[in-house]
C-alpha cells in the first residue's frame, strides 16, 4: 500500500473496532471475578491474545488487494464446504452443537470463517452475473449459493449462526439489482415459517386454549389438507396466467405459494428443531412461562440492565455477574454485564461506536467504483448491522435467544478474527475505491 492510500485509511472505522475490542477485554475480565472477588477465569487473557493476533490479520486484510480474491473465490468457497462437511462429521459438540474443530483447548469454528468466505463467493457471482438474461435464474442461483452453507451449518445444529446468512444475502442482493418482489419471498417466507412455526407452541404452553385457526397448524391431518388446497390453487392460478396473461394470477401464484412453502418448512422445523431451541422460542413469548430453566437467562439479564441506570454500579461491581446469575456471561450476555456496570451511559457508548461502524460501512459500500468492492462492502456491513441487533435484542428479551455473539465485545477467537478480517476486508475495499 504506497503513500497516498494512507490518506484513504478509515481512522475511524479503525477505532472504533479496536474500542470495541478493548471494552469487550475489559468486561470479560469483569466477568471472570467471583462474588468474592476472586478472578477465576483467564479468558480475558485469551482473548487478548486473539485481539492482537486478529489485529495483524486486519492489517494484512488491508494491505492485500481484496480483487485478487475474485477470480479463486469459488475454489475458496468449495474447499470452505468440505470443511464444514469435515466438521460435521467429525468435529467436537460444544453448548450442542457439532460445529467445532480443535486440539484440547483450542479450536476454531468453521462456520464463522465461511461468512467471510460466502461474502466474497457471493459478491464475485453477483458482480460477474449483472447483466443475465433472466434475473429469476439468477436470483436462484444466488439462493443456491446461501443454502449449501447454511443447510450443512443448521445440520450441525447451530440455528444462530445460520440465521447470519440470510441477510446477508439479501442486503447484497438488493444492491445487486436482484428485483424486489424475489427478495420478498425470502423475508416474506422467512417470517411467515417463524409465526407458523412458533404459534403452536404459543398455543399449547402459553394461550393453553384450543385455537380454531391454529389446529391448521398443529394437526398434521388439517395441515396436509391445507398444503393440498393452497397447492390446487397455486397450480390453477399457474395455468390462468399462462393462458390469460393476466397480472392477479401471477400475485395468486406468488402469495398462495409463499404461504404453502412456508407452511410446508415449518412442519419441516418442528421435526429438526431440538427441544433446547424450542423452548427458547416459548421464553421468548413469555420467559415465565419456565423462570427457573430456559427463561432464566433472559429474566436474569434483564435484571441486570435494568440495575444498571443511568451510569452503572461501577466497573468491577456488577452483582449479576459475579454472583454467577447470568450464564454464557462472556459470551452471548456481555452486554448485561457492561449495562450493569457502566449503566445506560456504557451502553450508549457501545451503540456510537457500532454505529460509527456501521456508517462507515455504508460509506464505502457507496463511494466504491468497483461492483465486486461494493458488495463485500455490503455483505459485511449487512453481517454487522444483523449481529449488533440480534443480539442486543436478545439481552433485552425483545429476540429470542440464538447463540449470536456480540462482535468484538463477546469472548470467542473465531468471532473476533471474524470481525477482524471482515474489517480487514472493508478498509482494504475502502484504500481502494477509487480505482474500479
Amino acid at each position: 500500500m504506497n503513500l497516498r492510500k494512507y490518506t484513504q485509511f478509515d481512522f475511524f472505522l479503525f477505532f472504533s473496532v479496536i474500542l470495541l475490542t478493548i471494552i469487550g477485554i475489559s468486561f470479560i475480565y469483569s466477568s471472570g471475578i467471583n462474588s468474592e472477588g476472586t478472578l477465576v477465569s483467564n479468558e480475558y487473557i485469551k482473548q487478548i491474545v486473539w485481539a492482537v493476533s486478529g489485529l495483524v490479520l486486519m492489517l494484512i486484510m488491508i494491505v492485500v488487494d481484496y480483487r485478487r480474491y475474485a477470480d479463486r473465490t469459488a475454489l475458496i468457497f468449495a474447499a470452505a464446504l468440505v470443511l464444514l462437511v469435515y466438521t460435521r462429521l467429525f468435529g467436537r459438540y460444544v453448548n450442542g452443537a457439532k460445529s467445532w474443530l480443535g486440539i484440547g483447548e483450542f479450536g476454531i469454528q468453521p462456520s464463522e470463517f465461511m461468512k467471510i468466505v460466502y461474502i466474497l463467493f457471493l459478491a464475485y457471482y453477483l458482480d460477474r452475473s449483472q447483466n443475465a438474461k433472466s434475473q429469476f435464474e439468477r436470483f436462484v442461483k444466488a439462493g443456491l449459493i446461501m443454502a449449501a452453507p447454511m443447510l450443512l451449518i443448521l445440520s450441525q445444529p447451530d440455528l444462530g449462526t445460520a440465521s447470519v446468512y440470510v441477510p446477508i444475502f439479501i442486503a447484497m442482493c438488493f444492491v445487486a439489482g436482484i428485483p424486489l418482489r424475489y427478495l420478498g419471498m425470502v423475508l416474506i417466507g422467512g417470517t411467515l415459517t417463524v409465526v407458523f412455526t412458533v404459534l403452536p407452541l404459543w398455543e399449547s404452553n402459553i394461550a393453553q386454549v384450543k385455537i380454531p385457526a391454529i389446529q391448521i397448524l398443529s394437526n398434521g391431518r388439517l395441515t396436509l389438507i391445507a398444503l393440498f388446497s393452497l397447492s390446487i390453487i397455486t397450480v390453477i392460478a399457474m395455468i390462468g396466467n399462462n393462458l390469460a396473461k393476466a397480472r392477479y394470477y401471477y400475485w395468486i401464484v406468488y402469495g398462495t405459494g409463499l404461504v404453502a412453502l412456508a407452511l410446508a418448512m415449518s412442519v419441516a422445523a418442528s421435526r429438526v428443531l431440538k427441544d433446547y431451541q424450542i423452548m427458547r422460542l416459548i421464553v421468548f413469548l413469555d420467559p415465565n412461562v419456565d423462570p427457573l430453566g430456559s427463561g432464566w437467562n433472559i429474566i436474569q439479564s434483564i435484571t441486570a440492565i435494568g440495575s444498571g441506570g443511568p451510569f452503572g454500579v461501577g466497573f468491577l461491581k456488577g452483582t449479576q455477574s459475579h454472583y454467577r446469575f447470568l450464564p454464557q456471561q462472556s459470551t452471548d450476555f456481555i452486554f448485561s454485564i457492561l449495562s450493569e456496570e457502566w449503566g445506560f451511559a456504557g451502553g450508549l457508548a457501545v451503540f456510537t461506536l457500532y454505529s460509527t461502524i456501521l456508517f462507515r460501512g455504508v460509506v464505502i459500500l457507496r463511494k466504491t467504483g468497483n461492483g465486486f468492492g461494493s458488495l463485500i462492502a455490503t455483505g459485511i456491513t449487512g453481517m454487522f448491522f444483523f449481529h449488533f441487533i440480534v443480539n442486543i435484542g436478545m439481552v433485552m428479551g425483545m429476540m429470542p435467544i440464538t447463540g449470536i455473539p456480540l462482535l468484538f465485545l463477546s469472548y470467542g477467537g473465531s468471532s473476533l478474527w471474524t470481525a477482524m478480517i471482515a474489517v480487514g476486508l472493508l478498509m482494504s475495499v475502502n484504500v481502494r475505491r477509487l480505482e474500479g
